[in-house]
This record gives C-alpha cells, sequence and structure tokens, in this order.
C-alpha cells in the first residue's frame, strides 16, 4: 500500500543523513546544545547528566549535542559546564560518551570558550576586545592568547574523540568567543583579527582547520553560527552568509544556524523571535552558499514544522531544544505520528533569564528521573537553579583555584 501524504513527509523526516566525513545519522532530529549546568563543579559529568543523555538517546533522537563543554576552567559560562582537559577524569568523559551513544545516537561535544561573557563569579573575562559596560567588563586578548586558542579547540576535539565522543560543534553563536571575534559589538581590534570581515572570521577559520586537522576523518567536525546577533551593531545576516561561503572548503560536516546573543539586557532568541521555526529563512538563503549540510535550531515545536523544513530542502536536519526538555522522548513520538504538538508551558511575567532557568531544572529533572514542576513553580525553580550555581562556584573555585 502506498505511503500516504502524511507519512512520506514523516519517511523523510526519519530517513538518514550521511555527513561529508562519512558518519551517518539515522534521522534528521538532532538535540541542540544547551547549558544543562549538570557538571558537578569540578568539570565533570554527574549521574543525572549521563542518564539525562542517555535517556534522550533512548528516545530517538539521531544526535545529541553537549552544551558548552570548555577546553579550560578559565572562561567557562557557567560553573555547571564541563571541563575536559588534561586534568580531567577521561573515565567519566568516557563513561557519558559511552550511554549517551546507545542505540546508534551520535553524542558530541560543543567546544565552549565564553570569552567576554565568562562567568565571573569564576573567571576573569577576556574578549577580542576591552569592554566596561553595565552588566559586562572585560580585558582584551592579548594576540599570543588568540595565536594559542586553535591549538587549545584542536586539543580538547582530540581528548573528546579519545574518550569515545562521535563528533564536535565548535560553538560560534550566542555571543561566546568566536561570536564575539565576528561581531562589530565586541571587535574592535586593529590587528589581523579584526576590522573587516575576512579578518574578524580569521579566528574561527583558524580553529576550524586546527580542529579538523587533528581529529580522524570519521569524527564529525561541526559548527554553531549566527544568522545574526539580532542585535544593532552587531553581526548581520549578509555577513553571516559570507562566513558560511568561506566555510564552504574547511571540511566541517555540519553547520547549525541559530541567532540571538546573551548580551547585557538582550533576549535570548528563544524568547524573542515569535512563533515558528526562526532561522529556516535565513537558511533557504544559506543553501545557496555552501555545500554543506545545514541544521536550523530555533522554535520547532510541531512535528509538522520539522517535517516541512527539511523536506522543503532548506535544512537537512532539526534542531530540538526546549522540546527535548517537554518531551524527552519526542523523536521517538513523532515516529509513530504521536504528540505532533507538544503543550509548552506559557509563563507570567518571567524575569530576564528566568525561562532559561526553569528548562534547566527540568533537565535536571529528566537525568534525575523525577516528574517536573510547571510554570506555576517559576519563582521556586529559578531559586533552585541560583542556589546551585552557588554552591558549584564555591566547588569550582575550591577544586580550580580562584581566578578572581
Amino acid at each position: 500500500m502506498p505511503l500516504d501524504h502524511d507519512e512520506t513527509k514523516r519517511s523523510f523526516l526519519f530517513s538518514p543523513l550521511t555527513l561529508p566525513c562519512g558518519s551517518s545519522l539515522a534521522n534528521r532530529l538532532v538535540k541542540s546544545a544547551m547549558s544543562d549546568s549538570l557538571g558537578d563543579g569540578t568539570g565533570h559529568p554527574t549521574a543525572a547528566q549521563v542518564n539525562l543523555y542517555e535517556r534522550w538517546a533512548k528516545g530517538g533522537v539521531a544526535a545529541a549535542i553537549v552544551g558548552e563543554v570548555q577546553g579550560s576552567p578559565d572562561y567557562a559560562e557557567k560553573p555547571g559546564n564541563l571541563v575536559l582537559n588534561d586534568e580531567a577524569d577521561m573515565a567519566r568523559f568516557a563513561n557519558l560518551a559511552e550511554r549517551g551513544s546507545v542505540d546508534g545516537t551520535h553524542l558530541w561535544l560543543q567546544l565552549g570558550h565564553a570569552g567576554a561573557m565568562a562567568y565571573p563569579p569564576t573567571s576573569s573575562p577576556k574578549g577580542p576586545s576591552a569592554l566596561n559596560l553595565p552588566g559586562l567588563t572585560c580585558e582584551a586578548l592579548s594576540l599570543d592568547d588568540i595565536r594559542a586558542l586553535p591549538g587549545e579547540f584542536a586539543h580538547t576535539a582530540q581528548l573528546a574523540e579519545r574518550a569515545g565522543f562521535g563528533g564536535v560543534q565548535i560553538h560560534a553563536a550566542h555571543g561566546f568567543l568566536l561570536s564575539q571575534f565576528l561581531s562589530p559589538l565586541f571587535n574592535s581590534r586593529e590587528d589581523a583579527y579584526g576590522g573587516s570581515l575576512g579578518a574578524r572570521m580569521r579566528l574561527l577559520l583558524e580553529v576550524i582547520d586546527a580542529v579538523r586537522n587533528a581529529v580522524g576523518k570519521g569524527f564529525a567536525v561541526t559548527v554553531k553560527l549566527n544568522s545574526s546577533d539580532q542585535l544593532e551593531g552587531g553581526l548581520q545576516e549578509e555577513e553571516a552568509l559570507q562566513v558560511i561561503a568561506a566555510m564552504n572548503d574547511t571540511g566541517i560536516d555540519l553547520i547549525d544556524i541559530s541567532g540571538g546573543t546573551y548580551f547585557p539586557g538582550a533576549k535570548s532568541a528563544s524568547d524573542s523571535c515569535g512563533g515558528g521555526p526562526y532561522f529556516v529563512d535565513f537558511a533557504k538563503r544559506a543553501r545557496q552558499m555552501t555545500e554543506i549540510p545545514l541544521m536550523a535550531t530555533g522554535g520547532f515545536k510541531t512535528l509538522a514544522q520539522a517535517e516541512d523544513a527539511v523536506l522543503s530542502g532548506a535544512v537537512d536536519a532539526v534542531g530540538l531544544a526546549r522540546a527535548m526538555a517537554i518531551a524527552p522522548s519526542l523523536p521517538a513520538q513523532w515516529r509513530n505520528a504521536e504528540n505532533p504538538d507538544p503543550a509548552f508551558p506559557r509563563f507570567r511575567n518571567p524575569g530576564e533569564g528566568d525561562i532559561t532557568a526553569w528548562y534547566t531544572m527540568r533537565l535536571t529533572d529528566i537525568g534525575e528521573n523525577r516528574t517536573g514542576s510547571g510554570p506555576e513553580n517559576l519563582v521556586d525553580d529559578v531559586a533552585a537553579y541560583e542556589a546551585r550555581d552557588r554552591e558549584r562556584t564555591r566547588i569550582w573555585r575550591q577544586h580550580f583555584g580562584s581566578t578572581v
């Protein structure tokens, strides 16, 4: 019996995707990177974090990306970040890699460096240029600091491969370090790494080249890139398209398109872009600039949205974030045409960062096999989130030594 129209669309969404490196994803649904904040404060995975990624793997996702894994403790985004370096307990990372890649799931680490937006209680933030703004103060990286970065990213990627992860994602979005170099808001350097767009993208291209050359041919190397900073004076779409064109011959395997910047006072893309997938239209333009597989992350809430984005050819894969906090087995459900329009919470008068904190605590609930609380408990969940950060800050400073 021939498939009906809906079954045909779903069949395409659940068809394999072979990446340029030769590895194959079982379907087109990827759990995109989120700051799950489940590290133990010493930079190592917790039992809850391992269980979280195993549950996502068993829930049918083709790949999952662990958010903000640092190569150094000096520029972390949060004290719940992982730190993978020569001092790390590799057995604990190998356990995460093994259990998070069950059922053929690919588990990738997002290579992070918060730069100017490193967490002040555990860091002395440094970015492309010195800044002294309300809520954002940092020193400038020296030229020697910058030249060391590609090797540092590459070494973290090598350790990830050694631990058994299937790939990495180089984080060049959301206002973290490589995104800062691309953005005129952060980067006012007058040397080889600032000024023209070609100079501002130099560090990203050097990092990509170093990482690709440091790992095996079958190890996936992907990039997360802003379509724009969504801020006046930041990286704009026309420039982002030029960055994508420049990456076309770098040997990367997937470009994850997102947007927005965690600039003080700015809303996150997830809270400010309106209804529906946010970056599919940009992806259609990016498709003309590159042969690299594309993924869009942000705003996908229904099965129909995911099916339409992939079937249209705009993207090769769909990144799911908050949807996977609402329903950790959503890919398996969608494969069976179940839960096509999951219910998302609505919040009354949330403060800056409160919604992100609420979703982060839902990830903890999944990892600890608990039933999550509803949006009516936002205040309590934010308080729990902040208390955990304070405790892990204490542990971080004791373990790594205070840098401030």
